[in-house]
């Protein structure tokens, strides 16, 4: 009688297994970050694609009983960090069969993720009292390579001043510029890293601060170029304004040159009389 009890145990035991198991290949989760370098102080934007091809719905709303989150480990040590808020890491969905959805998320949102390092995000969906695991995704923060530094000076804050940093770091083949704000004095809140896009080290990029609080920085993008971008920044923030191309006032003239030429047809050969060789 033990006997009977024991196998019939073991049974059910192994059938929950698979059932488990079929479950968890009817619903799929994944996570594609951006890049897999950030620069300290980046918000690090990823991707979850969830793919539902259970016969059941999947509703995920802003509630504890199913959600949609990533889990962020230090690699060296495994070690699990903490998020520092509980507002959901992607907008609320619903998943019919058969049906898949691809969800914005910024890991930096909910993680502080400025220390330099190697990271891995898991993404994880808790539907119906399971847990769906995708492969965990492997990035590094890097600290980026200083170039120049501007410090504002808010005078009607004593005390306060905010030092705007320019690094730069590989991205896609290409060197990229970053600048990187940071309060010092009365405080010390950090601001967004800002990717300005590519630029040539050929020319050291500047950057202006205004009295009016405007911050300009203009950056070579390629022999014939330059890139200006425009921020405002006042005491309780900093606002992106514009982005615009700058002719370099050195070489602005060649490419005019090469456009007349072509339209001219080139040179015309040189007519001899009949009776010239040469």
């Amino acid at each position: 009688m033990r006997s009977f009890r024991f196998w019939a145990c073991a049974l059910a035991a192994c059938g929950s297994c698979l059932t488990a198991n079929a479950a968890t290949s009817e619903i799929s989760v994944n996570l594609k970050l951006d890049n897999d370098e950030f620069v300290s102080g980046e918000r690090v934007r990823g991707v979850i694609d969830v793919v539902n091809v259970s016969p059941g719905q999947v509703l995920v709303e802003d509630d504890d009983f199913d959600r949609l989150f990533v889990e962020i480990f230090r690699s060296y040590d495994r070690t699990q960090l903490e998020t520092y808020t509980r507002s959901p890491f992607t907008a609320n969905f619903r998943l019919e069969p058969n049906e898949g959805q691809k969800l914005e998320t910024f890991l930096s949102d909910h993680y502080g993720l400025r220390h330099a390092g190697r990271y891995l995000a898991r993404p994880v969906l808790v539907h119906g009292g399971v847990r769906y695991e995708g492969q965990p995704r492997a990035f590094d923060i890097v600290p980026g390579i200083f170039i120049r530094s501007a410090t504002q000076i808010f005078s009607n804050y004593e005390g306060l001043r905010r030092e705007f940093r320019l690094v730069t770091w590989s991205r896609g083949g290409r060197e990229h510029l970053f600048i990187s704000p940071q309060d010092v004095g009365t405080s010390d809140k950090k601001w967004w890293t800002v990717d300005l896009g590519q630029f040539m080290k050929t020319t050291k990029p500047t950057i202006s601060i205004m009295p009016s609080g405007e911050v300009v920085v203009l950056h070579r993008l390629d022999p014939d170029n330059f890139v200006r971008s425009e921020f405002w920044s006042v005491k309780d923030g900093i606002e992106f304004n514009r982005r615009e191309l700058v002719q370099d006032p050195e070489t602005a003239g060649t490419n005019r040159v090469r456009e007349l030429y072509n339209q001219s047809g080139g040179i015309a050969p040189k007519e001899n009389p009949w009776w010239k060789f040469w």
